[in-house]
């Protein structure tokens, strides 16, 4: 049988296999040429392009143009934009958007939303707009969002949905698929049936697969799962987050100070929660505590100024600590030149080991109950890497400088200021968390004062004596 000839496009395996391949996400060529049709005025060509993106790279679109053309984007393609996209965008892009509403546009934005979304677009406003966006809304989604901003920011108030499907315990599977196929007003999303007693309250839920695998004539109550994780209204949004990373949740009912069913949350409210922590942990970690990356100047200059100051105060005490022993530096200058070794290498350790520590405090792997464990074993890792590092360091400044008693102080240095770094990482995040301050916020700033200072007294102390 003859074989045709390969043909040879002159392209490489590589390329051809790029050009076959599903690409997902907003692409930089989309986003360049939506930028120049904006520019040069091609409406029509931005119309096109936009109704072919999903709302999550719509979204992702307006948060790359600068501002004056996003205004003109929404103004030219405003109908294409959905209140999917609102619930996408960073919290300051969209903040800045519906600042160019009216009252009566803002109304029909959130209908359209889930109500945490609703509220999360409405909880930003002054008052007095926030009473006149709510006049405009129907009664009935007035007193739902209005109850939604009554919860506090950040529980599981603000994050649940109103909607969601329970029947009575008294109800076989029949009587619920019946409701579910004519009842016209269902929740856009939803995993599991709830079932209620006479007061409202959550007894159990059905899986919709079990649901639909069983036979009509079946009590609800006999397929339903009894155990259940009901969520306190009041709950913290990360303590939400835990309880589904715990116990695998794909929904969980929520309940008020009664026990009554008056929500739920999901899966993918949670995932954003799991974002949003996981960011802000990030952040803080770094010492921005709240910063935005789609902020103003004089915002974000603002959030970094505090830790700022706050670093500046330590590093004089470190600065003072050094001042200590001017004259040992003055007759060694080795120790100058070794000096930032000891305290970078401890801080370092220290950074490692707080990261760690921090994030252990968050999924609560770290407990009362094996602390003095993993205190003991971070302790220990930081004293062995230290010992290893000591040996190297302390080889290479004896090579250096040609005297054996630097390259043995730097040694020693060395692994009294890794031990401190690595028990410190653990103790100060642990101590801030005993006392209800977030470990993610204040932690690293004095673990790395502690790390300088011991470094420096320790490095310096010990040349001190041995040196001179």
């Amino acid at each position: 049988m003859n074989q045709l000839p390969e043909q040879h496009t002159g392209r490489t395996e590589a390329e051809e296999r790029e050009e076959s391949a599903i690409s997902y996400g907003l692409s930089d060529d989309t986003v360049q040429l939506i930028r120049e049709s904006l520019n040069s005025g091609n409406h029509v060509l931005v119309r096109q392009e936009l109704a072919e993106l999903h709302a999550a790279d719509v979204a992702d679109l307006i948060e790359q143009l600068k501002p004056a053309l996003r205004v003109q984007l929404m103004e030219v393609a405003n109908d294409l934009v959905d209140a999917e996209v609102y619930s996408d965008l960073d919290e300051t892009v969209r903040d800045d958007l519906v600042e160019e509403m009216d009252p009566a546009e803002i109304a029909e934005l959130v209908t359209d939303l889930e109500l945490d979304d609703a509220v999360h677009v409405l909880e930003d406003l002054e008052h007095k707009e926030q009473q006149e966006v709510l006049k405009e809304l129907s009664a009935e989604d007035r007193v739902v969002i209005e109850e939604g901003l009554s919860y506090q920011e950040d529980t599981a108030g603000r994050l649940m949905q109103r909607d969601l499907i329970a029947v009575p315990e008294y109800w076989d599977i029949g009587q619920t698929i019946d409701f579910l196929r004519e009842t016209e007003d269902l929740p856009n999303e939803f995993y599991e049936i709830f079932v209620v007693d006479p007061r409202h309250k959550p007894i159990g839920t059905i899986p919709l697969d079990k649901a639909m695998r069983s036979r009509r004539a079946v009590p609800v109550t006999d397929i339903m799962i009894k155990e259940q994780t009901l969520i306190p209204v009041t709950m913290d949004q990360e303590e939400v987050a835990y309880l589904f990373q715990q116990y695998r949740l794909t929904s969980a009912a929520v309940v008020n100070e009664r026990g009554g069913l008056i929500g739920m949350i999901t899966i993918d409210d949670i995932v954003d929660v799991i974002n949003e922590e996981a960011e802000e942990d990030i952040l803080r970690l770094g010492g921005v505590a709240e910063d935005n990356l789609f902020g103003s100047i004089l915002e974000t200059t603002k959030t970094r100024f505090t830790w700022l100051l706050v670093n500046l105060a330590t590093a004089i005490l470190a600065s003072i600590a050094i001042g200590f022993f001017d004259q040992a530096m003055e007759k060694v200058i080795a120790l100058a030149v070794l000096m930032p070794i000891v305290a970078s290498m401890g801080g370092n350790a220290g950074t490692q080991t707080l990261t760690v520590a921090v994030r252990a405090l968050a999924t609560r792997e770290l407990t009362s109950n094996n602390v003095g464990r993993i205190v003991s074993k971070e302790a220990l890792v930081a004293t062995l890497n230290g010992s290893v590092f000591a040996l190297l360091i302390g080889g290479v400044a004896w090579a250096w400088f040609g005297d054996f008693n630097i390259g043995w102080v730097i040694s020693v240095a060395m692994v009294i200021n890794m031990f401190a770094a690595g028990v410190a990482g653990m103790v100060v995040p642990i101590t801030l968390d005993k006392y209800g301050v977030d470990p993610a916020v204040a932690s690293s700033v004095f673990v790395t004062t502690i790390t300088d200072v011991i470094g420096f007294v320790a490095f310096l102390g010990i040349a001190s004596l041995a040196l001179l």
